[in-house]
C-alpha cells in the first residue's frame, strides 16, 4: 500500500503544478488584453484629438476664403454640415464617415482657392493650410496607429488559447477606422 500513495503523491504535484501554470498563464493574457484595449484608447483619444484640431481650424481657413470667394456658398455649407455631422458622431464607423465627408468638402475647397491666385499668397491663409496639412498627416498616422493596435488586439483575443480566456472575460472585438465608401476616389468638382 506504501508504493500506490508514493505514486498518488507525485501525480497530485504534477496536477497542482500544471493547474498553477495555466492560472499564470491565464492571468498573464487577461493583463496583456487589457493593456491591448488600454492602448487602443488611447490611439484612439490621437484620433479624436487630431480630428477636433482639423475641425476647429477649418472655420479659420473657411473665413479666410470666404472673404475671396464669396460666391461659393455652398462649398462653405457643405464644409460647416460636414463638421457638424463629425462632431456629433459617436461611434467608430460614424466618424469614419463624417470624416470621410469633411475631407470630400475641404477638397473641393481647396479647388476653390485654385481659382483665386491671390488667396493664395494671403499670409493668413498660406499658414492656416499648412498647419491643416500638418493635422492632415498627423491624423493619417493617428488612424493607421489606431488601426494597428486594434489589429494586435483582435488577433490576441482570436488566437488560442486567447480566445478562451476573451470569451470568459467578455473581451469583444473592436472595431477598425475605415474610409467611407467612396473615398478611394477623388472628389469630383465641377463649376
Amino acid at each position: 500500500m506504501k508504493g500506490v500513495e508514493f505514486v498518488k503523491k507525485p501525480v497530485i504535484w504534477v496536477v497542482v503544478g500544471v493547474m498553477v501554470l495555466c492560472l499564470i498563464s491565464g492571468i498573464g493574457m487577461y493583463n496583456g488584453m487589457v493593456a491591448d484595449n488600454e492602448n487602443i484608447d488611447n490611439k484612439w483619444g490621437d484620433v479624436e484629438n487630431y480630428l477636433q484640431r482639423r475641425a476647429d481650424l477649418i472655420p479659420n481657413l473657411v473665413e479666410t476664403t470666404r472673404a475671396y470667394a464669396a460666391q461659393e456658398t455652398k462649398i462653405f455649407t457643405g464644409i460647416a454640415e460636414a463638421r457638424a455631422k463629425l462632431a456629433g458622431a459617436n461611434t467608430v464607423a460614424e466618424k469614419a464617415q463624417a470624416d470621410a465627408e469633411l475631407s470630400g468638402a475641404l477638397s473641393r475647397l481647396l479647388v476653390v482657392v485654385e481659382r483665386y491666385p491671390q488667396l493664395k499668397s494671403n499670409q493668413n491663409f498660406q499658414q492656416l493650410a499648412d498647419e491643416l496639412a500638418g493635422t492632415e498627416n498627423r491624423l493619417a498616422v493617428a488612424r493607421k496607429d489606431y488601426n494597428a493596435a486594434v489589429r494586435a488586439y483582435n488577433t490576441r483575443i482570436k488566437k488560442f488559447p486567447g480566445n478562451i480566456v476573451a470569451g470568459m472575460a467578455g473581451f469583444e472585438p473592436r472595431e477598425y477606422f475605415e474610409a467611407a465608401e467612396g473615398t478611394q476616389k477623388a472628389p469630383q468638382v465641377k463649376f
